[in-house]
C-alpha cells in the first residue's frame, strides 16, 4: 500500500467526534488533540505517522500561524502527503497574554490542517455558522496612500489572497475594484 492508499484508508475509516463543549456559545467542537487521539489506532494499523509543524508568517502586516500536517509512510519515510491551514494571531484578544494569543492561533491552525489532511467534515462546526455578535471587531478602513495600502498593494501584486485583505480591511467599492485589478 502506498502513502496515497494509506491516507485514503484512514480518511474513510476515521471518526473524530466533537466531544468538547463551548459553554459560552453552547456548541460542540473537536480539538486538535481529539483528532490526534482518534488518529493513533489508524496510523498504527496502516503503518503511518503524522507530524505537525507551525511557523509564524506575515500576511498584510499581521502575524499569522501556518500549520502543516504531514502523513508519513513508515515503510517509505520519503513518501509523504501534507496539508496546511493558517490562523491570524488576534492581537486584540482581551485577557490573554502573548503566549496564549499565539497558542490559540496555533491550535486553531493545527486543528484545521489536520482536518484538511484527513477530510474531517466541519460543515456543522459552529466556527463556520455561529455569529458571535458580541465579539465583532471593527475592520480597519483602508485608504489609498496609507502605509497599510502600500503593504496590501505589494501583497496582492505578489499573488497574495485578496479575500484575506477584504476580511481584514473595510474598503470602498472604488478601491476594491482597483485592488482587484492588481491580481495577476
Amino acid at each position: 500500500m502506498n502513502i496515497a492508499e494509506k491516507l485514503l484508508a484512514i480518511q474513510t475509516e476515521i471518526k473524530a467526534p466533537k466531544n468538547q463543549t463551548n459553554k459560552f456559545g453552547n456548541y460542540k467542537y473537536r480539538s486538535a488533540e481529539d483528532i490526534l487521539e482518534a488518529l493513533k489506532p489508524y496510523l498504527k494499523k496502516h503503518k503511518a505517522a503524522v507530524k505537525v509543524s507551525n511557523e509564524t508568517i506575515d500576511v498584510c502586516g499581521l502575524p499569522c500561524v501556518r500549520s502543516t500536517a504531514k502523513i508519513i509512510d513508515t515503510e517509505d519515510p520519503n513518501s509523504t502527503i501534507e496539508a496546511q491551514d493558517d490562523a491570524f494571531i488576534e492581537m486584540n484578544a482581551k485577557g490573554m497574554q502573548m503566549p496564549q494569543k499565539s497558542g490559540a492561533a496555533s491550535s486553531y491552525a493545527k486543528k484545521y490542517a489536520l482536518g484538511n489532511l484527513f477530510l474531517l467534515d466541519d460543515t456543522k462546526d459552529s466556527d463556520a455558522t455561529n455569529d458571535h455578535k458580541t465579539t465583532t471587531i471593527a475592520k480597519e478602513k483602508l485608504t489609498k496612500g496609507s502605509p497599510s495600502f502600500d503593504r496590501v498593494k505589494k501583497y496582492i501584486e505578489e499573488n497574495g489572497d485578496i479575500n484575506r485583505v477584504f476580511q481584514k480591511y473595510s474598503v470602498t467599492s472604488t478601491l476594491k475594484k482597483e485592488l482587484e485589478s492588481l491580481i495577476n
